[in-house]
């Protein structure tokens, strides 16, 4: 069968990946067309659009970049139609997907929703979008399943693509040596994000907290999009190594780490790494976020557990000083380190077991086998 996914960032590149390793596990003749990114590339297909010409977060920044959105977008549903896909899936990026979404339904093409749009945040009514444009929706997060079910509507929990990644991860043992970073000195992990914007506002207060704790080496974790002579100017002169392609390996070898709200959090708490949460947003953005947005936290951590677990740390108290005295605790108060990691251990026991990618893709061959 035809399949078209749309991934449009870097989070949605790595599940779109293990979601057509899957496919091709259940369909063996399965063909690939995307947006998406390295990744995706590397198992094969066609790439029509790299996510790292989609990736725009926040209010400000969607209307700032409006005429690039409308163009990929116009891009895409011209692609779609002229390859005729036995089943579009779409993996998160709500902004973008649910419009393709509504296109491709009125086309009477399949449509499958992959990681559900975070509606239970904010605007809770695009749910009667979803029911209308979606032919199956597919969530991974715990809490989502009776979230759906107060609005009527019946969807397929198949776990967290992350734990999937998790657990292929196979630690390399000459890591340290490749990034010539020093065995004997622990390590912070730096991880500022993907997008430009996230890098910009984070990373320097990231590299100041660097110059205080000099008995640590941080390294940062870099986007695949990127250089590490992009990074420079944000680091203002310190030296700290930038890998890329090996976050997981980074994480492994961490004795904390700082990380940008979003995916990564997650990732880190299964990895079981101690963690501060940052963020930073266009102050309007971030005005009209607290006005719709219905959550108490940020990070999925936090969300998935209903619970401080993790400290958060958003706009004007994302600082060098408030990040240095949490990343304080998190190195140097024992009790403190160990809360956090039992906190982690229910964690992993409310996200359960790996095998979202594998589920996914089986109901999807199920269905468009239907059709």
């Amino acid at each position: 069968m035809k399949y078209y996914l749309v991934a449009g960032e870097a989070s949605g590149d790595l599940h779109g990946a293990n979601l057509m390793k899957a496919l091709k596990q259940e369909d063996p003749k399965a063909e690939f067309r995307y947006f998406g990114g390295d990744l995706m590339q590397a198992e094969g297909g066609t790439l029509v659009k790299h996510y790292e010409d989609m990736a725009f977060m926040g209010f400000v920044e969607v209307v700032a970049n409006l005429r690039t959105i409308l163009k990929n977008m116009s891009l895409c549903k011209k692609d779609i139609l002229a390859n005729q896909p036995d089943v579009l899936v779409l993996i998160d990026f709500p902004g973008f997907n649910l419009k393709i979404a509504e296109f491709a339904r009125k086309k009477g093409l399949l449509v499958c929703y992959y990681i559900s749009p975070k509606v239970w945040a904010w605007n809770q009514k695009r749910v009667l979008r979803i029911k209308k444009s979606v032919d199956h929706l597919f969530c991974i997060l715990p809490f989502e399943v009776e979230f759906y079910k107060t609005w009527g509507m019946d969807i397929d929990y198949v776990g967290n693509p992350l734990l999937d990644a998790v657990a292929a991860f196979t630690p390399n043992p000459d890591f340290l040596k490749n990034n010539m970073l020093l065995s004997g000195k622990k390590i912070i992990a730096l991880l500022p994000g993907s997008r430009k914007q996230e890098i910009s506002r984070l990373l320097p207060d990231m590299a100041k907290v660097a110059g205080r704790f000099t008995n640590f080496q941080f390294v940062i974790a870099g986007a695949p999009t990127f250089d590490a002579q992009y990074y420079a100017p944000y680091i203002g002169g310190i030296h700290i190594p930038v890998v890329f392609n090996a976050t997981y390996d980074l994480l492994a070898n961490a004795e904390a780490a700082i990380v940008a709200s979003g995916t990564a959090t997650l990732e880190t708490a299964l990895l079981n790494v101690p963690q501060v949460v940052v963020y930073k947003g266009n102050a309007l953005t971030i005005g009209i976020a607290k006005m719709l947005v219905k959550i108490k936290f940020i990070s999925l951590v936090n969300l998935i557990m209903d619970r401080a677990v993790v400290k958060e740390l958003i706009q004007q108290d994302c600082d060098y000083h408030n990040i240095s005295n949490e990343l304080d605790k998190l190195v140097g108060l024992d009790d403190y380190r160990k809360q956090m990691l039992a906190n982690y251990d229910l964690l992993d026991q409310r996200m359960g077991t790996p095998g979202a990618s594998a589920k996914t893709a089986a109901l999807i061959v199920k269905y468009a086998s239907k059709k």
